[in-house]
């Protein structure tokens, strides 16, 4: 068994994209696909990749799918700690086609049980690593209450900040931001 779960979040509508999946646009890198190369980089730190969020564009990938119960990312997460057992978790975005520090988030990133970078800040939620044991307790208590915004789950843990390159943190939320 891989020593964390890795979720790939590829959940949302895609709207300012024109409802193009993000995910299975072509990486810069030459990957046939941010996902591809995403996958690619949580095997290569031994992280089981799974898709969360139900998009019908990546069934083709056979990968598993786990559904956000309709409560968005926070759902998503959820589904993604019943998931994991008593495995540490890693979130990364489907749409940042810049990420290369797996490694410095799974084994070199402080002993917290909730880490990630923040950016204009902002929490990134969507390149992360969580203890379950610790965090879904919380994540439990904010979805019960109707809290479903991520930036004030990362407040209560507390989440523990760390540095990366801003550009690993890029993504490509419109066609603009794919063309810079």
């Amino acid at each position: 068994m891989a020593r964390a779960l890795g979720g790939i979040f590829v959940g949302g509508a895609a709207t300012r994209f024109g409802g193009v999946a993000k995910g299975l646009l072509p990486a810069p890198d030459g990957s046939p696909s941010i996902v591809a190369r995403t996958v690619a980089l949580l095997r290569a730190h031994d992280v089981e990749p799974v898709l969360v969020g139900a998009h019908a564009s990546y069934e083709h990938l056979d990968l598993p799918m786990l559904a956000d119960a309709g409560e968005g990312p926070l759902g998503g997460l959820r589904a993604l700690y019943t998931h994991a057992g008593d495995r540490r978790v890693v979130v990364v975005a489907c749409d940042m086609p810049f990420v290369a520090s797996l490694g410095l988030l799974l084994a070199h990133a402080p002993a917290a049980p909730l880490v990630a970078p923040r950016r204009e800040g902002r929490w990134e939620p969507f390149f992360s690593r969580h203890d379950p044991r610790v965090v879904a307790p919380i994540a439990e208590a904010h979805a019960a209450a109707g809290r479903l915004a991520l930036q004030p789950l990362f407040d209560a843990v507390p989440a523990t900040a760390l540095d990366l390159p801003a550009r690993e943190l890029d993504d490509w939320d419109t066609p603009e931001d794919r063309a810079r």
